[in-house]
């Protein structure tokens, strides 16, 4: 910013304490939460080649808003958990869970699919207050009984580019197409891929790429950074996946929010301006593609899922947990097929997965027992969040960046093997703390001891 006018950037840094600040933090996710229930108004009236509003029951009726403000404003009293809780992993997936949850209240209530909703909403509030609770508070951490020492680290990383050059050659002589984001579709269904190619495409493109980039700029390393982004582009073609093609831009503008702001502020507006921008775009009528890509697919459709997937279990057999390919074996399951094709079988949606409160949740063991599954997938995060302890809250942030938009969309037994979780977990677990600068270190906050400040840096 040397280059920026100095009465520009002390406004700028103004600006950006008073973000930071627990008042300016409340701000931001209050506005957040009006700019949600406006866009959901606006996606049930928005028509897009591959979206129908109604199909999705993604519905509106201006008769019922009075009842559906009173509902959203009672679950943002929720939120008041993001004020004073420290930044973790959890946080983060934590803010974009209460966004969905909050999505599904609000679509919930004008619903016109056939079950019981005020259980379900219950339910969800309860599911989302369940898994807050551990993935927000807990954080101690756990002693580093190994570490990877600097240098061995540097050759991981290499090893880690080396992985994914290998898996896009490997992935390319199966399948490579270049085509615009509205026909993926149209190409996605017919891919087939070896099952070594097919996980290594979604842990290295999902954990080990966004890794490599935030070790690679927290050491100051650009060159090297800029490769793990054209290696995480070159997935789009091999894939056709939406994720792939924007991963990059992704990585850097987290990495940008979490350099200039605090790194809980930063979560916040890594969701908000996104919507922001989709709902300026949808009332100028500018970039439909943005619309749909960000506040429906992102965050409209994921709250649809929890009405769709509520409405079908209401009437059909539970799943408890035989979704999962290494329990489907072993247990008598009344699915053969996956959940996504059971969904894209009964509503014609395509292959309809969805989030883990809807499939961990809802599907396996049903409203009301649905919280206590949230807790323990709260409790997944939380030991995540000790794993991570004493690394700089900007390498946590950018290295997961990918990881929320995956749990939105897939179940967490899905995104912590498929998705490579699970070992990004590990890789925070053996990194050594002592290659981070302590200028990244976050100093407590006085006013909200289990909060945290302004980073300072010299």
């Amino acid at each position: 910013m040397d280059s920026v006018p100095t009465g520009t950037k002390e406004s700028l840094n103004k600006l950006a304490y008073i973000a930071d600040t627990r008042a300016g933090l409340a701000i931001l996710i209050v506005f957040h939460v009006f700019i949600c229930c406006t866009s959901l108004v606006a996606a049930s009236s928005f028509t897009y080649p591959s979206y129908d509003a109604a199909a999705f029951h993604i519905l509106y009726d201006p008769a019922r808003l009075s009842g559906a403000i009173a509902v959203v404003a009672a679950f943002a009293l929720v939120s008041a958990l993001f004020l004073c809780a420290p930044f973790s992993f959890g946080y983060f997936v934590g803010f974009y869970f209460y966004t969905t949850i909050l999505g599904y209240l609000w679509i919930n209530h004008f619903s016109d699919l056939n079950y019981d909703h005020w259980l379900s909403g219950v339910s969800a509030a309860a599911s989302s207050i369940a898994f807050l609770a551990p993935a927000l508070l807990i954080s101690s951490p756990i002693r580093q009984s190994f570490v990877l020492s600097a240098r061995s680290f540097d050759r991981l990383l290499v090893l880690i580019l080396f992985l994914a050059a290998a898996t896009i050659v490997a992935g390319a002589i199966h399948n490579f197409r270049l085509v615009s984001l509205q026909d993926v579709y149209e190409y996605r269904g017919d891919l087939k891929f070896p099952t070594i190619i097919r996980y290594s495409i979604g842990i290295t493109s999902s954990a080990l790429l966004p890794f490599a980039f935030a070790s690679f700029v927290a050491q100051r390393k650009p060159w090297q950074g800029g490769a793990t982004l054209l290696l995480l582009l070159a997935f789009y073609p091999v894939s056709l996946s939406k994720v792939a093609f924007f991963s990059p831009a992704w990585l850097i503008v987290v990495w940008l929010l979490a350099k200039l702001l605090q790194a809980r502020t930063a979560v916040v507006l890594s969701l908000l301006l996104p919507m922001l921008s989709g709902a300026l775009i949808f009332l100028f009528e500018l970039w439909p593609a943005f619309f749909f890509t960000v506040n429906v697919r992102m965050v409209a459709i994921p709250a649809a899922a929890m009405d769709i997937y509520n409405h079908y279990f209401s009437s059909h057999e539970l799943t408890f947990f035989c979704q999962i390919t290494l329990l489907k074996p072993l247990m008598a399951c009344p699915y053969p097929s996956y959940l996504s094709l059971v969904m894209q079988e009964a509503y014609h949606l395509g292959n309809f997965n969805a989030s883990l409160f809807a499939t961990e949740g809802i599907a396996s063991v049903g409203p009301l027992v649905a919280p206590v599954l949230a807790l323990l997938c709260g409790l997944v995060f939380a030991f995540a969040n000790r794993l991570s302890a004493g690394l700089p809250a900007r390498f946590i942030l950018t290295s997961s960046a990918i990881l929320p938009q995956i749990l939105l969309n897939v179940p967490l037994t899905t995104t912590l093997v498929t998705h490579g979780a699970a070992l990004i977990f590990l890789l925070w677990y053996i990194t050594p703390r002592t290659i981070f600068e302590a200028k990244d270190v976050e100093q407590p906050d006085p006013a909200c001891p289990q909060g945290k400040a302004r980073i300072f840096r010299k």
